[in-house]
């Protein structure tokens, strides 16, 4: 199956699952507290639903827009801007005619079952599979460096033994480390075994940001080929996975970074590259006119990189890295889930001071970004990652003091419980109103971004 329907399925599974936990959120509590539900949906149902059907006092149904969802409560005013309902006399089974108290427990339910499954998503998922790490001995050639941090005195083949004087027990983590958490020092072990604590700027998160410079501890690795892309420059000049690179344009390869480097530097210029393949090649199909064998084990082959610079194939790092795995006993899991949770929520609210600048705005994404987040190959481990991460950013997004979304709601109730008055309704239905209109303006610009992205880069 072509990966982007493998993404989408994931991406639709994932949110129809979280969605429906979040409205259960606000529709047990309402339901415990006498309130009546008039709808739950998963999707929207704009003009019609996929499907509905009423138990008791409650419309359930599939709208056929996949937006959201959404639990109607009678009596409170929301997305469903029902003016009618809230001109009649306030009836005992209403929302608004229940304790503060009690309508914030309502309101806030959606959030904690966010919060909640993603502990209890992380908790199983390293119960089940533990947490894989790569530890520095693992890393027998250590990391690629970008020139940018060079000049703080980190070399190509360093290998990062500690952090802020704390052991770092997953080398990889570094990147994540510098970008979003407070990093003043970071100890390595050159190639030479020398050790050296090397200080980085307070701001170097944000300097990494402007900069482009994203990863810049790189592992180091064998340029041996884990896979291919279809269609790609490196598909169609015949490379299959297992290939060993050897050199291009004359310039010998002894490591990915390296290789990388070469062909960002060449978009769209032809190359000449060499490489190494165990077997015969009579096999393979290619233009024979733009290879030349060797000998029996090489082969040089002409190929044209695409606009982004890329091949279309992806490096075997097992061939350099060795990937350990944590295992846990059930109560160990749930220390390290609460502790997943717990960072993956502070990484998250961490990166939002890069989103209000100008390069920031255009890095917002929308439901293509999410899709991103998930593998190509149908992976249950890595679905249940992304997905306990989806629902921490649910969380995070509708507890913000937006009208409209949870965290609008949990504002004015936090207000009338202060002052002992409710905020006027009219002033609401207006509140209400501008929230909307600013999520959807916030969506249709977060999509425009992948569209664009999609079309220009």
């Amino acid at each position: 199956m072509d990966p982007f329907f493998i993404k989408a399925l994931q991406l639709i599974l994932s949110l129809s699952i979280l969605i429906v936990l979040h409205e259960l959120g606000h529709f047990i509590p309402a339901k415990m507290f006498g309130i009546k539900v008039e709808k739950f949906f998963l999707f929207f149902d704009v003009k019609f639903a996929l499907f509905k059907k009423k138990i008791g006092d409650t419309v359930y149904g599939i709208g056929w827009l996949p937006l959201g969802g959404y639990v109607k409560i009678a009596g409170m005013i929301d997305e469903s801007m029902d003016k009618e309902q809230m001109a009649q006399p306030p009836k005992p089974w209403e929302f608004r005619t229940k304790p503060a108290w009690q309508r914030l427990i309502v309101m806030v339910g959606g959030v904690t079952v966010n919060i909640i499954v993603g502990f209890f998503i992380y908790m199983m998922v390293v119960f089940t599979w533990g947490s894989p790490y790569i530890a520095p001995e693992d890393m027998p050639n250590g990391f690629a460096v970008d020139d940018t941090f060079k000049e703080y005195g980190f070399r190509d083949g360093d290998k990062v033994m500690a952090v802020n004087g704390e052991q770092l027990k997953n080398s990889i983590d570094i990147n994540k480390y510098l970008f979003l958490r407070d990093v003043k020092s970071i100890t390595v072990e050159h190639q030479d075994g020398q050790r050296e604590t090397l200080e980085v700027p307070e701001d170097i998160g944000s300097q990494m940001f402007e900069q482009g410079v994203m990863q810049p501890f790189v592992p180091m690795t064998i340029p041996i080929l884990d896979s291919v892309i279809a269609g790609s420059p490196a598909d169609r000049a015949g490379l299959r996975k297992g290939d060993r690179i050897i050199s291009i344009n004359d310039f010998e390869v002894g490591y990915w970074h390296q290789l990388n480097r070469k062909v960002a530097e060449s978009k769209g210029k032809e190359l000449r590259l060499v490489y190494s393949r165990e077997g015969e090649f009579e096999s393979v199909e290619m233009d024979q006119d733009k290879a030349a064998v060797l000998d029996n084990n090489l082969k040089s082959v002409s190929i044209t990189p695409n606009e982004e610079g890329n091949l279309g194939v992806y490096v075997d790092a097992e061939s350099s890295i060795k990937v350990s795995r944590e295992h846990y006993s059930f109560s160990e899991s749930i220390t390290k889930g609460f502790d997943l949770a717990y960072w993956t929520l502070h990484d998250y609210v961490a990166q939002f001071k890069y989103v209000f600048t100008k390069k920031g705005a255009t890095q917002v994404g929308g439901f293509g970004a999410i899709g991103g987040l998930f593998p190509d190959a149908w992976n249950w481990q890595a679905f249940w990652m992304t997905t306990a991460f989806i629902s921490i950013i649910l969380a995070f997004m509708n507890i913000l003091p937006i009208p409209a979304l949870d965290g609008g709601h949990v504002v004015f109730l936090l207000y009338e419980m202060v002052t002992g008055r409710k905020p006027n309704e009219k002033f609401m239905e207006y509140a209400q109103l501008v929230g909307f209109v600013i999520l959807i303006a916030l969506v249709l610009f977060a999509n425009g971004n992948d569209i664009y992205r999609w079309l220009f880069e």
